[in-house]
């Protein structure tokens, strides 16, 4: 059976594994320094606001002190949580991950990202955990045939159990 004659990319067992967790990851405790690094990147080559960089400043705002960037990736280097070693799986092989069977397909690209940020800034001494899952699969027939499209959902929550922010990004298969 070729792709153009399947009714349907979404198996049941695909269906089952919405909403599970698929990968987690926890972050070294960020430093002022992370922080004022990503910033001045960030806004090369203009000098960062204050509230990144400057204690002082950032200390006599609601904050309280120098808070990150809401765009700020505390994985971005490295994640203390699982320990890096060599990568086996990518991380666009989600049914794999998840120990199901993928639909046949034959591309896959990354067509949107959307951010929800909570309000709640990452701050030094947060450390971050990540809770990526499969949000949804929809589908449609595009020119190539059938298109999935799959939505992986990753969460960033503190130590205090308060969600940082929420991306969802959607992938199209097809």
């Amino acid at each position: 059976m070729t792709v153009a004659e399947i009714e349907t990319l979404i198996s049941d067992e695909m269906r089952a594994v919405v909403g599970k967790v698929m990968t987690t990851m926890t972050s070294y405790p960020i430093s002022a320094s992370d922080i004022r690094r990503w910033a001045s990147a960030v806004y090369y080559p203009e000098v960062p606001p204050k509230l990144y960089w400057d204690e002082d400043y950032a200390s006599k705002t609601p904050f309280g002190g120098i808070v990150a960037p809401e765009e700020f990736n505390p994985f971005a280097i490295m994640t203390k949580d699982p320990r890096p070693t060599k990568r086996v799986m990518r991380r666009t092989d989600f049914e794999l991950i998840l120990g199901i069977q993928p639909p046949p397909t034959r591309a896959i690209l990354q067509s949107e990202v959307r951010v929800h940020y909570s309000g709640v800034r990452m701050c030094p001494g947060d450390i971050i955990r990540s809770i990526e899952r499969i949000g949804e699969y929809s589908e449609r027939e595009g020119k190539m045939g059938l298109q999935l499209y799959t939505t992986v959902s990753n969460e960033y929550i503190n130590q205090r159990d308060e969600q940082v922010k929420v991306l969802q990004t959607m992938f199209v298969r097809y």
